[in-house]
């Protein structure tokens, strides 16, 4: 492969490293066209990548009903649950009802994806107003299924296409998805003994946590993104970043089977994050 890897590739690879074989992972239909490739696109090609190399067993739950889609037939992403284009793609199985056999209740998804217009210092996430609870500046979509995602799945990848201060600040304005206030033991008091957010990916980094102290630390930095800039565009204290590694980028194999394989059409990454920042 000689085009190099774009920043939704290298954020494919590097989630499609964190999944394991014989997990369920599950992700929704967001709206917006950042939001949906963050949210849905990116972690829909990341499973299947995991797939295709070393979790060949991980089972891809699309929408709650379609199982392991065949992505490589889509020409643009669908924009509802339910739209005639996911009804017709080829995949391994479809459930009558929602979410069939995977109950998130009883544990059984491994891990899902979620995303927001904030998150906090402590991994909390907020998808339902921004300002004042009493009289907010803005009204947002709701928790919809982010208080499951948070608490009854093994983990959450917080997936957040803008990295600014406006999004990534010291306290949300309401917490749709409990993250670690308090750090483990915040959450268990909470009565939530397991799950929580796992990463925090962005367009200018990878976030992970320390999850006693109950807060979100660097994992790595993005190719071209400065430790300067980083902490410009965030809104709470970042700590000594001098040690803090480049992501790891993707091999030629890995961007091989994304471009031919998964996303040959481009339905999928073809939209350009770095050009919307």
């Amino acid at each position: 492969m000689n085009t190099p890897a774009t920043l939704n590739e290298l954020l494919v690879v590097t989630l499609a490293r964190e999944f394991r074989n014989d997990e369920v992972g599950f992700t929704g239909l967001a709206t917006g066209a950042a939001a949906a490739l963050f949210a849905t696109a990116i972690p829909l090609a990341a499973m299947q990548l995991a797939r295709r190399t070393h979790a060949p067993d991980l089972t891809v739950l699309l929408a709650g009903w379609i199982y392991n889609p065949d992505l490589a037939r889509l020409d643009e992403l669908p924009d509802a649950e339910f739209a005639e284009k996911l009804r017709d793609l080829p995949c391994e199985s479809q459930s009558l009802d929602y979410p069939g056999s995977w109950p998130h209740r009883n544990g059984a998804i491994s891990f899902g994806f979620g995303s927001g217009v904030q998150v906090d210092a402590c991994g909390n996430i907020n998808s339902v107003l921004v300002g004042d609870p009493a009289r907010p500046k803005v009204r947002l979509v709701g928790s919809i299924l982010l208080p499951e995602h948070f608490s009854q799945f093994g983990r959450e990848y917080i997936m957040m296409p803008r990295h600014d201060q406006r999004t990534f600040v010291e306290q949300v304005d309401y917490v749709a998805g409990v993250g670690y206030p308090g750090g483990l033991e915040g959450r268990a008091r909470l009565g939530l003994e397991s799950g929580g957010p796992e990463l925090v990916v962005t367009p200018k980094c990878i976030f992970d946590f320390d999850k006693v102290a109950g807060r979100m630390k660097v994992r790595s930095i993005h190719p071209g993104v400065t430790a300067d800039e980083l902490r410009a565009a965030t809104g709470f204290d970042l700590g000594d970043l001098s040690g803090v590694p480049q992501t790891a980028p993707p091999t030629e194999r890995e961007l091989e089977i994304i471009r031919r394989e998964i996303d040959p059409r481009s339905a999928l990454l073809g939209y350009d994050m770095a050009s919307a920042q």
